[in-house]
This record gives C-alpha cells, sequence and structure tokens, in this order.
C-alpha cells in the first residue's frame, strides 16, 4: 500500500502544473477510481470463489502493467489519452490484493476478536497508503524526481507481495465448488436483496472514505493560496494519517468493547462532519497557522477511524456468504476514489471549494443516520458467541 500511496499527495498539482485543468485531474482520479470500485467489489468474491492468493497475484500484475504504462508512455509524454487508459488499469490492482486479503482475514478470526482484527488490517492498509506513501513521496521527489518516484512504486509492492504471497503459508479453502463458482459472483449482488442492510453497510463505506479521495484534488491548491507550500501539505497529509492509524487499532478495540454501531454513528459520522468543517476554515480562522491545521487534521484522521468496525459490523450481519457481503463493503471501499473527485469535478464550478466542504460534512451525518438502521440480530449472535466459546 506504501507503493500505491506514494502519488497521492501531488499528482493533482503537478498534472494541473504541467499543464491540464483541475477537471481534467479530476477526472484522472474519476476513471481511476471507477476500476478501483469494479476491482473492489470483485475482490470479495474472486476470494471466495478462487482463493485470496489468485486473486492477490491477478492485483500484483495489473498494478504493474499500469505503473508501466502510466509513467513510461503517459507522464513521459504528457500524453492525456495514455494516461487515462493506464491508470484505470492501475486502479484495478491494489483492490484486488488488499481487500482480498481482508476476505481471508475475516474468515480466519473469531467473531469475538473481529474488531480488533480489521483494526490491523486498516492499521497497515492505510499506514502505507496514506502516510508512509506521503513521508516517503515528500523525501523522493526532491532526490528523485516525480516520475523516477513513481517507478520505485513497483519496487515497494514487490516486497509486499513477497510477505503476502510467498512467507505467507496460510492454505484458505475455497467455498465454492467448480460448478458454483459463477453462483458465488452473482451472490455479490444479490446480497443487497436477502439483507438490506449490508447495502446500507455499504453507502455508509462509500460516505465514510469520500472526502479523504476529495481532498487531493482541491486541498493542496486551496492551501498553497493560504500559504502552504507541497512539502508542508504533504507533512500534514502525512501527519494526518498517522493519528488514523494508530486510532484504527483504538478504534477496534473500543468497537468490541463499546459497540461497533455506536462507535461507528458517534466517532465516525457526528465526529468526522465537525472535523472536516474544522479543518477547511483552521487557515482563514487561525491566520494560516501551520500547526493549527495540522491539529485539525490530525483530529479529522483520528475520527475517520471510528468507522473502522464497519468492516465487522457488516459481515456479522449474515451468517453464511461472508464473501459476498464483503464484496458490497469492499465496493463501498473502492467507489469513493471514484465519488470523491466526481464529486469534486462537478461541484467546485459552481459552490466552490467551501460549498464541497459543507456537503461533505452533510455526507458524514447522513452515514451516521443509516448506521442507526445496521443492527445485528442479537440472538442470532449470542448463538454465534456459544458456539465460539
Amino acid at each position: 500500500m506504501m507503493g500505491d500511496g506514494v502519488e497521492q499527495g501531488w499528482l493533482s498539482p503537478y498534472l494541473i502544473e504541467h499543464g491540464m485543468n483541475i477537471q481534467q485531474s479530476a477526472s484522472l482520479f474519476t476513471v481511476y477510481g471507477i476500476t478501483i470500485a469494479i476491482s473492489s467489489w470483485f475482490s470479495g468474491v474472486l476470494a471466495e470463489s478462487y482463493g485470496p492468493r489468485k486473486a492477490m497475484l491477478i492485483g500484483l500484475l495489473l498494478y504493474i502493467i499500469g505503473t508501466i504504462g502510466f509513467v513510461g508512455i503517459g507522464m513521459a509524454k504528457l500524453d492525456y489519452g495514455a494516461m487515462l487508459f493506464f491508470y484505470a488499469i492501475r486502479g484495478f490492482g491494489y483492490p484486488l490484493f488488499a481487500y482480498s486479503f481482508m476476505v481471508w482475514v475475516t474468515y480466519r478470526t473469531p467473531q469475538n476478536m473481529l474488531g480488533r482484527a480489521v483494526g490491523w488490517f486498516w492499521f497497515v492498509f492505510t499506514g502505507g497508503l496514506n502516510v508512509l506513501g506521503a513521508y516517503y513521496s515528500s523525501w523522493a521527489i526532491g532526490r528523485l524526481g516525480y516520475e523516477n518516484t513513481l517507478w520505485s512504486s513497483i519496487f515497494w509492492v514487490l516486497i509486499g507481495a513477497f510477505f503476502a504471497l510467498v512467507l505467507n503459508k496460510d492454505k484458505f479453502e475455497t467455498k465454492a465448488s467448480k460448478g458454483s463458482k459463477w453462483k458465488e459472483l452473482a451472490n455479490g449482488l444479490t446480497i443487497v436483496k436477502k439483507e438490506p442492510k449490508v447495502l446500507l453497510g455499504g453507502i455508509v463505506r462509500v460516505i465514510n472514505t469520500t472526502a479523504q479521495f476529495a481532498f487531493p484534488v482541491f486541498l493542496p491548491l486551496y492551501m498553497a493560496e493560504h500559504g502552504f507550500t507541497t512539502k508542508e501539505w504533504l507533512q500534514i497529509w502525512g501527519t494526518i494519517f498517522t493519528s488514523n492509524i494508530i486510532f484504527n487499532l483504538i478504534f477496534g478495540f473500543v468497537g468490541d468493547r463499546m459497540g461497533w454501531q455506536n462507535t461507528i454513528m458517534w466517532f465516525g459520522g457526528v465526529g468526522c462532519a465537525i472535523t472536516t468543517i474544522l479543518f477547511y476554515y483552521s487557515p482563514i480562522w487561525f491566520g494560516g497557522s501551520y500547526w493549527a491545521v495540522m491539529a485539525a487534521g490530525v483530529a479529522w484522521g483520528a475520527l475517520l477511524a471510528g468507522y473502522v468496525p464497519l468492516s465487522a459490523l457488516v459481515p456479522s450481519l449474515v451468517k453464511e456468504d461472508k464473501g459476498a457481503a464483503m464484496a458490497i463493503l469492499n465496493l463501498g471501499a473502492g467507489l469513493p476514489v471514484f465519488v470523491g473527485p466526481a464529486l469534486v469535478g462537478v461541484l467546485i464550478g459552481t459552490i466552490g471549494s467551501a460549498g464541497v466542504i459543507w456537503v461533505l460534512a452533510g455526507l458524514y451525518v447522513l452515514s451516521a443516520v443509516l448506521t442507526k438502521f445496521i443492527t445485528i440480530d442479537k440472538i442470532a449472535e449470542l448463538k454465534e458467541i456459544k458456539e465460539i466459546i
């Protein structure tokens, strides 16, 4: 995930500096997000049908092919069409790798420890994508240059693949037989009819990180207007997700103790709505103070982790077809990469960056309301806990 995160904090302003407008930049990230969303949905059902190891290997190969084309042809020649095509291929990569692994974790973990397990998953996921990726790129772009920093991402993903696919010897028995694999793929859609609460969980998951993928499209430019350099922005962005990964673990434990639903509603939904507004207005309210912006961002990053128990709550809504439930959740994790930039591209020209912020805050409030209706059958839950004991 560190390899995948090297360009998140700087690619949009870099492309704009090299002749693109903000709408073109948003369109690039939108196309990237569409393929991520598709890949995220497939990751759950492919992992259950064919095994996570195979799904992860396919994701690795697509990532490498996409990176080679995007950097070697698209960026090198400033060919926007090639950028769109190869960045889209690259988008298929990390969801197949990471979210297939999360299905693996979900099947291997007892229910009474699942909140902590997914907390650890999101700890390393976010730690690579948003923390180490941002800090590494802030160091590398000054020494290697922008294009070579992106080339180096292949090195990092190969290291991750070595740990996950070579050193990891765990065996995963696929649920589906050869004759029922297509049925398992179909379950990734029909599960929302069998259990509508899974759909609500998917919608909440979309809202969870929509702001995370919307912010890099316009906030670097907004912060620059208030005197922040690209390096300062990358440091703020990296520190935000340092806070986030710490609280991914904390809210994993809090969710297991306080209740998954309450944690998501109050810390995730309400908390993120408040801190989203605070983060945007802190340069204005505090006179461009670097530390005030940093503190507001860190608070938003911490409360963003309040959604971590969603990865435990949604698969627990069903006794079987957990892979199908995870497919919807993974789709919800992938869609923000598309929804966030698309929201910016559609709205920023009419309501401005401030309007976009208030829309994002409103979505967080909506997620808190929706979470109120995502409840687990308590009798079934007690039976499962007794079986575990």
